[in-house]
């Protein structure tokens, strides 16, 4: 594709290097750019993939951000934005990111618009939608099984 556009989202967050960690245990997050700021402590860059889409992030850097730029969460009071992230089992990838860290902020369970759905939020204070097809119910499948023996 010669022109191929995309929407990344960009993270900004107190704890770069601790926020990739927790990127790559939680969502199984693969980084293929870091690059450190001159303090060597907080990332001014990097680029990850999750659940095959891109997200990029940097540490929050208050001395050089004018007025109006995007500020770590901690420092708004709270996130305006959530990732969506649709995926083939949403409760595979709820329950491995609930036990490397998230906080539940939606329970995850099937939503009347036809999807399992939940939000968790990040120790950065990141929301992260979490959706995929509702499951099956093997109740459902036994009745239905019961109708066409009738």
């Amino acid at each position: 594709m010669a022109n191929k556009v995309t929407a990344t989202p960009y993270l900004t967050v107190k704890g770069g290097k601790e926020a990739i960690a927790f990127y790559k245990k939680a969502f199984g997050a693969k980084q293929s750019m870091l690059m450190m700021a001159e303090d060597k402590q907080r990332v001014m860059h990097a680029s990850l993939t999750i659940a095959g889409a891109g997200v990029m992030l940097s540490d929050s850097f208050a001395e050089f951000s004018p007025p109006g730029s995007p500020k770590a969460p901690p420092d708004l009071g709270g996130s305006s934005t959530a990732v969506h992230l649709d995926v083939p089992d949403a409760d595979k990838v709820w329950n491995k990111a609930v036990k490397a860290g998230a906080t539940i902020v939606i329970p995850i369970e099937d939503q009347f618009w036809g999807q399992r759905f939940g939000m968790l939020g990040d120790p950065f204070g990141h929301n992260w939608s979490i959706g995929g097809p509702l499951k099956k119910k093997p109740v459902a499948k036994k009745k239905a099984a019961k109708k066409k023996k009738l």
